[in-house]
């Protein structure tokens, strides 16, 4: 009963607030202390008891008792840290204040007027009261979280056994002495307790609001001024930076949150650690997307004539500096642990735990690597690398048809394209590929390079409109990668020529100005299979033959205007129905890239490429846009139909002997050591259409960039090399016409100039010296 009257006063004084005409006084301690009352133990209390529209009144008509809350609050923290918080009374009194900001906070950041309040000196200081006085309640704030985060009895475990009278004082403590879990820069194994946890967990909670007040900035004011929280909290002012960045790494690379495995223990006991590593991991992520010290520091700019630099991140700067091989194997193993628990299965269902917060840990592997390239060349010279691609095509391959999770998709793409640049990832794709997870993919027997093409193959083509921007990164990503690739299975070399026959219709070349831009690319990871990796891919090279019409039909692409206009008006005439989708298509009869992309439900299935005529029965069905009259004249000729799969093993035999190496380079099939010897142009960005015959595409996170090759013997691989950058893609300026109302217009130039730069010389030899061989082996047989 006492405790129902405790939350009853509870909620009068917050109707009081809002109702009193006349300011309350700041030195009535026995109203203000009704806020943090010690009866009021959890946070759903204070969210339920402090709704929002009565704080936004509070804000608007009784503007100086919210900030007396405010001040009143922090006024606490600061005190309890005074106090050492040794006693409970004073820790439940803390953990009430942390509640109650953490509920208050995002409505004053709401309010441009009210942001900088927690910037401005604190109320009712005396002049002689020094340099306290310049130190904003922000400041205040923080500093006491940081001190409260590493309490002894309150987040963390007490190292020496003495009385509440002889507590440490917070503001001197080595705070190196008390971080939170073992691993990069700690040995020690601190104990856990649940109830440390907890609060370890409302504190961050508290500075994560804090750190949210960019989200309520307009775009402009973010790119001229940094987050001042965010800043103060990672610079030299904080004395706990170091510990704090350990603290939060530790936490998550160490959590495991299978244990011992015993089935169904997360239903019986509750895990105090899986909110803290989630709330730790957005800590780290804020902190770190916080570069102030290059392109990001347009805020170094003095807004107000107050600030000339913007110190440096410090969180960012002891990422970068970590070097010993077994803090990235602590690292790399954490990361593993944690991306491989949603696709771990057992006999038992739902006999394990499985965490959520797999975005999180994709954008901090990315910013792992992007601040920190030994971690990068660790990696990738890691067998562990591997454990990394697989989940990340687990979720892209599970979130390709939901909308609300196109972030999660662009970060596992530009991971997998930062990895392709480099030749050791490239080469431990032809591990063989044993896993059993739970993927709506077709059966196949090889590698990892083939479970990487046909999960590419399937966020193409049943993958929502707005991943269409990311059609050129996923095949650049096996562009890099194809000079490596030893083996593909006839299932991946199925897969590649679908695009190649999809891409390749007139109607869709025609309907974009940088749509050839992916027939290139898939041309460019022909030309690389052939020329380094030959004598293993048997397989490609029939499905080649088979399929040969449409290299045929590539190479006389009609360039008249007639011709052009009749394949687009054939094609806006024609609606066509939807092979997987019962549900109403409505007017998208044309495939993604021709139109403006329209919004989709999220969930929906939305194909975008056409059942494969010739090989649906090596594949699965894929829903259609092209018709399959439309394609007809691209499906094999007679005499081609009686090729049989099971003979795909006679064309390296007869290959080896028949095809001349002068015209199909097949250097040393190991490593790709000394592949290199193709001739490669130079690429400038601005050229209209990339000359890929030889010359790997470079791609980065911040968009397209093209290698320049070296054309001397010796030379390496062509390969990506991926920069720092902010993530976006621009797009490819290609020679072309437009409408005055802006609607592109293809032109005959326009084709010609790229179609006579089609690296079709290789595929077109091998066809010449195989085609008439593989055809003299069927018959007779």
């Amino acid at each position: 009963m006492g405790n129902a009257d405790t939350k009853l006063n509870f909620r009068k004084a917050v109707v009081q607030l809002t109702s009193k005409t006349q300011p309350i006084d700041a030195s009535d301690d026995s109203f203000w202390d009704q806020f943090w009352s010690e009866n009021v133990n959890n946070v759903q209390d204070v969210f339920t008891l402090v709704p929002a529209p009565e704080i936004r009144a509070l804000r608007e008509e009784a503007p100086s008792n919210l900030a007396t809350l405010c001040y009143k609050a922090v006024e606490k923290l600061v005190k309890a840290v005074d106090n050492s918080c040794r006693t409970q009374h004073e820790q439940q009194t803390v953990l009430n204040c942390v509640r109650l900001l953490t509920r208050l906070l995002p409505y004053i950041f709401e309010d441009p007027d009210w942001r900088g309040f927690f910037w401005s000196s604190l109320p009712g200081q005396s002049e002689d009261d020094g340099e306290d006085q310049s130190m904003p309640l922000a400041q205040s704030l923080i500093n006491a979280i940081c001190d409260l985060l590493f309490c002894p009895d309150f987040t963390v475990a007490g190292s020496r056994k003495v009385g509440p009278d002889k507590a440490e004082d917070l503001q001197a403590i080595d705070s190196c002495e008390y971080i939170w879990e073992s691993g990069v820069g700690f040995a020690q194994s601190p104990p856990r307790y649940p109830h440390l946890d907890a609060n370890r967990t409302e504190l961050l909670k508290l500075l994560l609001t804090c750190f949210s007040e960019t989200m309520y900035q307009p775009p402009v004011d973010i790119h001229t001024s940094p987050n001042r929280w965010i800043q103060y909290y990672t610079s030299a002012e904080n004395r706990h930076a170091l510990p704090m960045f350990t603290s939060l790494l530790n936490t998550v690379c160490a959590y495991d949150p299978v244990g011992l495995g015993v089935p169904y223990n997360h239903l019986l006991f509750s895990d105090s650690l899986e909110p803290l590593v989630d709330t730790a991991l957005q800590i780290l992520i804020v902190t770190l997307d916080h570069d102030t010290s290059g392109g990001g520091g347009g805020g170094s700019g003095a807004t107000e004539g107050e600030e000339v630099s913007v110190p440096d991140n410090l969180f960012i700067n002891y990422l970068s500096r970590i070097h010993r091989d077994e803090d990235f194997h602590f690292v790399l193993r954490g990361f593993t642990r944690l991306l491989n628990n949603p696709l771990v299965q057992t006999y038992l269902p739902n006999s394990t735990k499985k965490v959520q917060f797999h975005q999180e840990l994709l954008v901090f592997f990315w910013k792992m690597c992007d601040y920190n390239k030994k971690f990068l060349y660790y990696v990738l010279k890691s067998s562990d690398v591997l454990e990394i691609l697989v989940p990340i095509l687990y979720h892209l391959n599970d979130s390709r048809a939901d909308q609300s999770r196109v972030g999660l998709m662009h970060i596992g793409v530009f991971i997998l394209l930062l990895l392709s640049g480099e030749r050791n990832f490239g080469v431990r794709l032809n591990k063989p590929y044993t896993a059993t997870i739970p993927m709506d993919i077709p059966v196949f027997t090889g590698t990892h390079a083939d479970l990487l093409i046909v999960v590419f193959h399937k966020i193409i083509t049943t993958g929502h409109q707005r991943l269409q921007p990311l059609f050129d990164c996923l095949l650049t990503i096996l562009v890099n990668v194809s000079p490596y690739l030893k083996t593909l299975s006839m299932v991946a070399s199925t897969k590649l020529l679908h695009l190649l026959e999809a891409f390749s219709t007139p109607w869709f070349l025609f309907s974009s100005p940088t749509n050839h831009h992916l027939v290139f690319f898939l041309l460019e990871i022909f030309n690389n299979i052939i020329q380094y990796q030959f004598d293993g891919n048997s397989n490609l090279v029939y499905t080649i033959i088979r399929k040969r019409q449409v290299f045929h039909s590539l190479a006389n692409l009609p360039s008249d205007y007639g011709t052009i206009t009749k394949s687009l008006t054939k094609r806006t005439r024609r609606h066509l129905p939807s092979a997987t989708s019962t549900e109403n298509v409505r007017d998208l009869p044309s495939m993604e890239g021709s139109h403006p992309a329209l919004p989709a439900e999220p969930g929906t299935l939305k194909a975008t490429l056409p059942d494969t005529p010739g090989i649906d029965k090596m594949t699965e069905k894929e829903s259609a846009h092209p018709s399959p009259h439309q394609l007809s004249e691209l499906t094999i000729s007679g005499q081609t139909n009686g090729i049989k799969n099971s003979e795909a093993s006679l064309v390296q035999a007869s290959a080896t002997q028949s095809v001349p190496t002068s015209n199909i380079e097949n250097p040393r099939q190991g490593d790709g050591e000394e592949i290199a010897k193709s001739k490669s142009a130079p690429v400038t960005p601005g050229s209209p259409t990339p000359s890929i015959h030889s010359t790997a595409s470079t791609r980065s996170a911040s968009g397209r960039k093209h290698s320049e090759s070296s054309t001397s013997g010796g030379g390496g691989i062509p390969r990506s090399v991926s920069q720092r950058q902010s993530i976006r893609l621009t797009d490819a300026n290609s020679l072309g016409q437009g409408s005055g109302s802006g609607q592109w217009i293809p032109t005959s130039d326009w084709v010609n100039s790229w179609k006579t730069k089609l690296p079709l010389q290789t595929i077109m030899r091998l066809l010449q010296v195989l085609v008439p061989q593989v055809e003299k082996i069927c018959i007779d047989k």
